[in-house]
C-alpha cells in the first residue's frame, strides 16, 4: 500500500478512511495559531450600522436584493420615517418596519444532512425535481440555505443555516476550508497518478494538488480518500477526470468540522451547542 503526502507525513490510510466511514475517529482540534485569530468573527456591537437590505434579508422576509426592491417602492421605515435610499445603513437597535410591520432578526438555524445521490443543493434551479430543502420540510419556520453545493450525484456532509456571515466565511475560496471525501473510481488508481494528485497537476483553470491521497482499503484500488481545502467547483471530479478516470461515487465524509456520523443517507438533524460555537469560533480547519 503506498500513501502519499505533501508538507508532512501520513500514518496510513486509516486517518482518512476513518472519515470515510463517518463511524470513527472525532472532529479536528481547536486551532490555536494567528491564522484562526486572524479568521474569528468579529464581535458585533449592538450599535454597530449595517447596511439596510442586509438586516432585512437577517430577518428572513427575502433576499438582500429584493430588499433593495422594497428599499426602493418605499415599503420600508427605519424609526418611522420611510427610507428610499438603497445603501442606507441602521443599528441593529433601529426599529425596521414593512408596511408598518416591525421586522426582527431571525432565530439562527443550524442543520446537518447527510445528502442522499439526486437531491440538488440549491434553490435556484427551477429545473430540480427534488432539493435537499424538500428532505427539511416543516423542520423550522426559518429560511435556510445549503452552504455551498455539492452536485446531485455528490452525496455526504451538508451544512444548512439562515447564518449568513457564517455562510460566508466557510465558503469564501480565502479561506479554503478543509473537505475529506470518500472517491469510488471505475478503475484502480495507479501509484504514479496518486502522486501526480499529491505532487499537483494542471487544470484549465489552474494547478491544483491534494493535501493527502491514499487508499482507503489497501486491497482495493479504486476507493480513495481525498483531503483537500479548494473550494472549486467539481474540483474532486475534475481532478480524476483528468487523468482518464470515471467517478462512480463521490462522498463528502468532513467539511467544516462536521461528520456525518450517525446520520443515515438522508437523514438530518440540528447541530448542537459545541458544534455551533465551533463553526463560529473558526475553531476547525
Amino acid at each position: 500500500m503506498k500513501n502519499t503526502r505533501r508538507g508532512g507525513s501520513l500514518s496510513g490510510s486509516r486517518k482518512v478512511a476513518s472519515k470515510a466511514s463517518g463511524t470513527k475517529g472525532s472532529t479536528r482540534k481547536i486551532l490555536k495559531n494567528k491564522k484562526q485569530a486572524k479568521d474569528m468573527p468579529k464581535i458585533k456591537h449592538e450599535d454597530e450600522l449595517i447596511r439596510l437590505n442586509k438586516y432585512i434579508a437577517s430577518t428572513g422576509l427575502c433576499s438582500r436584493r429584493e430588499a433593495d426592491e422594497l428599499i426602493q417602492a418605499g415599503l420600508i421605515s427605519v424609526n418611522d420615517k420611510l427610507v428610499t435610499e438603497v445603501g442606507t445603513k441602521v443599528k441593529p437597535s433601529d426599529t425596521i418596519k414593512y408596511n408598518g410591520e416591525r421586522l426582527k432578526e431571525e432565530k439562527k438555524v443550524y442543520i446537518l444532512m447527510n445528502k442522499p445521490k439526486d437531491y440538488i443543493a440549491t434553490l435556484e434551479d427551477p429545473h430540480a425535481h427534488k432539493t435537499v430543502i424538500d428532505l427539511i420540510k416543516g423542520s423550522c419556520r426559518e429560511r435556510v440555505y445549503p452552504v455551498g453545493r455539492l452536485d446531485r450525484n455528490t452525496t455526504g456532509v451538508l451544512l444548512l443555516t439562515n447564518d449568513g456571515e457564517l455562510t460566508k466565511r466557510l465558503t469564501h475560496p480565502k479561506f479554503e476550508k478543509m473537505k475529506i471525501y470518500h472517491v469510488e473510481l471505475n478503475k484502480n488508481l495507479k501509484p504514479a497518478d496518486m502522486e501526480k494528485i499529491a505532487t499537483g497537476i494542471m487544470l484549465e483553470d489552474g494547478f491544483i494538488k491534494a493535501d493527502t491521497i491514499s487508499y482507503v482499503n489497501p486491497n482495493d484500488k479504486k476507493q480513495i480518500g481525498i483531503e483537500i481545502h479548494s473550494g472549486r467547483n467539481r474540483i474532486v471530479r475534475r481532478i480524476f477526470e483528468h487523468l482518464g478516470y470515471e467517478i462512480r461515487k463521490l462522498d463528502r465524509v468532513y467539511f467544516a468540522g462536521l461528520t456525518k456520523k450517525g446520520l443515515s443517507r438522508g437523514e438530518w438533524r440540528f447541530l448542537t451547542e459545541k458544534e455551533i460555537n465551533m463553526l463560529k469560533m473558526n475553531a476547525f480547519k
